[in-house]
């Protein structure tokens, strides 16, 4: 059935005229209002229809575009534009209508000197620079294929899982490769700048610095920035000093999350823990945290706080200089081993205080493994190469990321769902960012597959 029938159309009477208008429901009823982003999109990509005229009704020859420019100022920068007989060389600045540039407050900022032509959806305004000359505006209306606005408008307006959910067998594999590189690369870089700024906190002191974010890889989300208090709380400096010891490392830890202020213990461990942790706050002066802090709910025992603590003291104790080590090391098999640890003999029969259990020996899984490589000690490698100038670090990085088998979660299984063929962690991590910082976002315009998409 043609589509302009009376089933796809929904009679509106004109008050004032009594006439009758024929508008299709799906235009009037779902349309989305213009957005900068699709202008960027069509600007950037050269997806407007020639010839263009300025709004004096001069003619545009668009020679280049310019480069996207992600910060403060004009749209985009080193652009080349033929305006009637003259070349001009600058910025590009975009806007809905162009009387946006004016609610901009642009008309008062010198950094938009330099534009040399406005471009926008709806030329409204005739509009001046701050040193008051015009500028040529250009309008786009009606300037591009409809159906690219209809099929972007297709993403905003989806209610999947991902906005492009059942068509990503249309991106060829052959592209799948370069989009595992690019979205790896930028999931490393945001997990550097975290990095980044503790770093700073810790005065570029890298030993300490891996030690907190390591106590936060043991936390998972749930009891992460408890396990990051509880590292800041006790420098690295006080829990190495009992290097020889693991009892005093497991009581200071212990002691500082809160988790031995129970003045009813029963079992002996708890009780010399406690005890030597009295002795050792009077010794270093420490304040501990609330342990009413800490999360158990919806947790698996295995990774109640109690058994991560303990794990955590094991590889603390086992590895002094601890990220100096990881630097130094070359294959993946002896940083694994680095992280092969268990609790002490008494969780083997425990999940909590004075609760005993099956025997179970409580090592640190694989899998739990894996994470902390991903999450923790990849980026410190991958940073502390760039901050040195050590193309090797960064390479092995990156070659850990592709020796690691992919993580299963909820996402992986959906992108899995979808046709997508993925292995190795580096590959997952891409397919997180993805889902976390475009999908998610409805960033369609700024993803590879999107793009393609929409052509």
């Amino acid at each position: 059935m043609d589509f302009f029938t009376s089933k796809n159309f929904f009679k509106l009477k004109s008050a004032s005229q009594n006439r009758i208008f024929n508008i299709p429901k799906r235009i009037y009823n779902t349309r989305i209002p213009m957005n900068e982003d699709f202008l960027h999109y069509l600007w950037r990509f050269r997806l407007i229809q020639s010839p263009l005229f300025t709004s004096q009704n001069k003619e545009i020859v668009v020679l280049n575009p310019g480069m996207h420019n992600t910060d403060a100022g004009p749209d985009f920068i080193l652009a080349k534009i033929k305006i009637g007989d003259t070349i001009w060389a600058g910025n590009v600045e975009l806007h809905i209508q162009a009387s946006d540039w004016n609610r901009h407050l642009h008309q008062n900022d010198k950094a938009y000197n330099s534009t040399v032509l406005h471009v926008v959806y709806c030329c409204d305004k005739d509009i001046r620079l701050e040193n008051g000359e015009s500028i040529p505006c250009v309008e786009l209306k009606d300037k591009f294929n409809p159906e690219l606005l209809e099929k972007y408008e297709g993403f905003l307006r989806s209610k999947k899982w991902i906005p492009c959910s059942g068509q990503l067998a249309d991106f060829p594999k052959i592209k799948l490769n370069a989009l595992y590189s690019r979205m790896s690369i930028e999931r490393l870089e945001e997990k550097t700048q975290v990095i980044l700024k503790r770093l700073e906190k810790n005065k570029n002191d890298w030993e300490e610095t891996f030690y907190q974010v390591l106590a936060g890889g043991f936390g998972l989300k749930i009891n992460q920035e408890v396990f990051l208090r509880l590292a800041e709380s006790l420098s690295l400096k006080k829990v190495i000093w009992q290097h020889t010891n693991l009892f005093q490392i497991e009581a200071l830890l212990f002691g500082q999350a809160g988790l031995l202020q129970n003045n009813s213990f029963t079992d002996d461990y708890p009780l010399s823990l406690k005890k030597e942790y009295d002795y050792l706050t009077k010794k270093y002066q420490l304040n501990h945290l609330p342990g009413y802090l800490w999360k158990y709910l919806r947790l698996r025992p295995y990774n109640f706080p109690t058994i991560r603590i303990s794990q955590f003291a094991a590889l603390v104790f086992s590895s002094q200089n601890l990220f100096s080590k990881i630097i130094e090391l070359e294959k993946i098999e002896e940083l694994i081993k680095l992280f092969q640890v268990s609790t002490s003999t008494y969780w083997d029969t425990h999940y909590v205080w004075d609760k005993k259990t099956l025997l179970s020996p409580k090592k640190l899984s694989d899998e739990r493994i894996n994470l902390l490589l991903i999450n923790v000690v990849i980026p410190f490698l991958f940073l502390y190469g760039k901050q040195r100038n050590q193309e090797k670090l960064i390479d092995r990085a990156l070659h850990y990321l592709e020796l690691i088998s992919g993580e299963k979660n909820k996402s992986t299984k959906g992108f899995a769902r979808e046709g997508l063929l993925f292995h190795s962690a580096f590959q997952t991590q891409a397919l997180l960012q993805l889902k976390a910082r475009y999908c998610d976002l409805k960033k369609c315009l700024e993803c590879p597959i999107g793009l393609h998409l929409l052509k």
